[in-house]
């Protein structure tokens, strides 16, 4: 039976992940607590927004209402990568070998392997970043749809148009997809090779959560009674296809997902609280644990795929171990 370690902090947990197999939660007050012999943390912001997970390099990288741009190790070592003046960073990226982004208003930063700082401006409020798997280009989501840019080179930007609010994006691990979270309740996705459209719709709630499968093959959603899981490896992705449905509950809604490192299983976490996990070929449910305080916000697993930590709104963590 799974086991289940709590840890109870006092506000919103916006992120709980492990880095370097430390169990970590980032809350929106600008500290982040880590388990590591203990109970430690370090406040690391005056209001922290936004961040995003190196687990080769082992850091947390996170913008906060302070204007700085920072990164953790698993230590509570914090260095600076950015700041901007009097600005709010709503939106952090990590890229392969060492590239780390950042969106304040209309404006995204990057700061390239060599420490040379790029900017990109737009027209439009930037609500979302992700780097391309190879880190080529970095996408930004916006009104009316998404603007790729070059990374390391001049020139003007890729314009996939959507109409409507684009509040987040994520590039499919191979590359060869772009999807956006909407505000119209839905997922929107473009084949890259000819800028197809892919429509995901019918969620009743706002998706704030999404979770590659291992081999990219399904993307995992929140926003309904259950895990929306689309099915990614045709070559026209999920147009023409039945998403799976996985944990579904009658009375909760899915409010956070994440994807098994190696396997075709998920981790669910509910408006109640609750943590669930799924496996895609069989849609076997198995309780990992029970209703508590908050919505679910963040769900990670760890490299071995035996632990899962868990965050809420209301800062009821933890850590499950399912290896027992």
């Amino acid at each position: 039976m799974p086991t289940v370690a709590p840890l109870d902090l006092d506000g919103h947990c916006i992120t709980a992940t492990f880095i370097n197999d430390i169990p970590h939660f980032a809350l929106a007050d600008g500290v982040v607590h880590r388990l590591d012999h203990g109970h430690k943390w370090a406040e690391i912001h005056d209001g922290l927004l936004s961040t995003a997970i190196d687990a080769a390099a082992g850091i947390i990288v996170s913008g906060g209402e302070d204007g700085r741009i920072q990164a953790t190790d698993s230590a509570g070592k914090t260095t600076t990568v950015a700041t901007v003046e009097r600005k709010w960073i709503t939106s952090v990226a990590i890229g392969p070998r060492g590239l780390i982004g950042w969106a304040t208003g209309k404006t995204a930063g990057a700061r390239l392997g060599d420490g040379q700082i790029r900017s990109f401006q737009h027209e439009r409020s930037i609500e979302g970043l992700a780097f391309a798997p190879k880190g080529a280009r970095i996408a930004a989501a916006r009104y009316n749809g998404v603007s790729m840019f070059w990374v390391a080179a001049e020139g003007q930007p890729v314009d996939l148009e959507w109409k409507g609010a684009h509040t987040d994006v994520t590039f499919s691990p191979d590359g060869k997809y772009v999807v956006t979270a909407m505000q119209e309740n839905a997922l929107h996705g473009w084949r890259l090779t000819d800028s197809r459209h892919m429509r995901m719709t019918g969620y009743p709630a706002k998706i704030k959560s999404t979770s590659w499968s291992a081999k990219g093959k399904w993307l995992a959603s929140s926003g309904a009674p259950a895990a929306i899981v689309w099915p990614f490896h045709g070559k026209d992705g999920p147009m023409g296809k039945s998403p799976l449905e996985l944990g579904t509950r009658g009375d909760q809604s899915v409010t956070a997902v994440a994807c098994h490192p190696t396997d075709d299983v998920v981790a669910i976490g509910y408006t109640d609280g609750m943590v669930m996990a799924s496996r895609f070929s069989d849609q076997k449910e198995v309780l990992l644990r029970r209703s508590g305080e908050g919505p679910v916000t963040s769900l990670d697993w760890d490299k071995a795929g035996k632990r899962i930590c868990f965050g809420s709104e209301a800062g009821d963590c933890g850590v499950v171990d399912i290896s027992a």
